[in-house]
């Protein structure tokens, strides 16, 4: 496997795998775990566990709503870990920060309590065809209920965003551009800062999925001028059961409450009810106190590493992995170059089904790979298949890593090879 481009300072070190005790695991038969499922959900390190157990252990009570110690204590850090996502989105204000139940949580949360209110017959909302269902399925709804319309951006054969395509179908119809920043099937980066500044002269809002791009790379509201952002924690170390919406401050004390009951009100009678002012007001019942807690263990985490360096390590194993790859006989990788890709790689394999392919990865070679549609079935059907096989990495993946994955491979193409043989000669006959 000649690296001979790559540069080995852009790696980090090795001892980071000690910080998180599920990959000292063995699974199945012996075999050293190997955890390329990242996209999926990540790991939890020591931190990040021994924070969560610290609360329960010394703080826990609800919050907001008691005089007492521990009820203050976990007030305390509730908001500590809303200021963290604050910082690490560099928001204006901590109240642009709602606490939700994940990426899902907060597309929906948008898509009912925004497009609720603002949507009418015949107004547009700009998709593309790489997009998760969680931002395809909710706007699907509201428009069924708003008469909105949906559009939906094409792909060049690279599998990248067709720019000219997304110039043709913005216009003063347009209401909301909601867009992935990076493809979670594909890896594919998308040009953020040009969608917005566009979506923006068109006077469309922009709403970013950014479940794949916050726990790699750093990101800046402001500096884009995104509308809303969306992400989860547990895609970034954290626990699940958190995510986060941002939205710009004036448009969501514009929006109606999604969620009705206790915390989000200032007021209620018996006949009505005056919301609560931000966050409060779209964080109705009690929240994910300890999930936001532990979450903001991570952010810690990661800050100390560094997302720039984190993002140099996954870009150089993305590149050693598609090296590899691209010399597969019978693979074919899905999306654009690694110059245009984050730490991700799906790819189908000639005459073997993806599940079967993950499946004698992690049981013969105890590699966890996901295999599936990946949640973006309108861009499977599109690329002419069912599912493929997808390889994610993280911070704590090394080159040995991607070695055993390539060797896996190589191993399960041998191990097919002789029974299509034998069916094409039954065939044959």
């Amino acid at each position: 496997m000649s690296t001979a481009a790559l540069d080995p300072t852009a790696l980090l070190p090795e001892s980071l795998r000690d910080d998180f005790p599920i990959l000292h695991n063995q699974v199945l038969e012996n075999h050293p775990l190997v955890f390329l499922d990242n996209a999926a959900s990540t790991q939890r390190p020591a931190q990040v566990i021994d924070a969560i157990r610290n609360v329960y252990e010394h703080d826990y009570a609800n919050v907001h709503r008691g005089i007492h110690t521990l009820s203050e204590r976990s007030t305390e850090l509730y908001e500590e870990a809303r200021e963290k996502v604050r910082g690490l989105l560099n928001a204006e204000h901590a109240r642009e920060i709602i606490f939700t139940s994940g990426t899902t949580g907060s597309i929906n949360l948008v898509a009912r309590s925004w497009g609720g209110a603002n949507l009418k017959p015949g107004d547009e909302i700009l998709l593309t065809v790489m997009e998760h269902h969680s931002n395809l399925v909710p706007w699907q709804q509201i428009a069924a209920q708003t008469g909105a319309v949906l559009r939906h951006v094409p792909l060049t054969e690279e599998g990248r965003l067709d720019m000219e395509a997304f110039d043709r179908l913005l216009t003063d119809r347009t209401k909301l551009v909601a867009v992935a920043s990076i493809s979670n099937a594909l890896g594919t980066i998308n040009p953020i800062d040009e969608i917005t500044t566009k979506a923006h002269d068109a006077g469309a809002l922009v709403l970013v999925d950014a479940a794949q791009s916050v726990p790699h790379l750093p990101t800046d509201v402001r500096g884009t001028d995104v509308d809303f952002l969306a992400f989860s924690g547990h895609k970034m170390l954290g626990p699940s059961g958190v995510g986060i919406l941002y939205g710009k401050e004036s448009l969501l004390d514009a929006m109606p409450p999604f969620l009705g009951g206790g915390s989000m009100i200032n007021e209620v009678r018996l006949d009505s009810f005056t919301p609560a002012e931000l966050p409060a007001k779209f964080e109705a019942g009690t929240p994910p106190i300890v999930p936001a807690i532990g979450m903001s263990a991570a952010i810690d985490y990661l800050n100390a590493i560094g997302l720039d360096a984190i993002g140099r390590h996954e870009h150089y194993l993305t590149q050693m992995a598609y090296e590899a790859l691209s010399k597969i006989e019978g693979l074919t990788i899905l999306g654009p170059g690694p110059e245009h890709r984050t730490g991700l790689i799906s790819f189908v394999f000639e005459k073997i089904h993806a599940h079967e392919f993950a499946q004698v990865l992690n049981d013969q070679f105890g590699i966890a790979v996901r295999a599936g549609h990946h949640c973006t079935q309108p861009l499977h059907t599109l690329l002419g298949i069912t599912a493929s096989t997808r390889a994610s990495f993280y911070l704590y993946n090394q080159p040995s890593d991607v070695e055993r994955l390539v060797e896996g491979i190589a191993a399960v193409q041998t191990m097919f090879a002789p029974r299509g043989r034998r069916r094409r000669k039954r065939s044959e006959g």
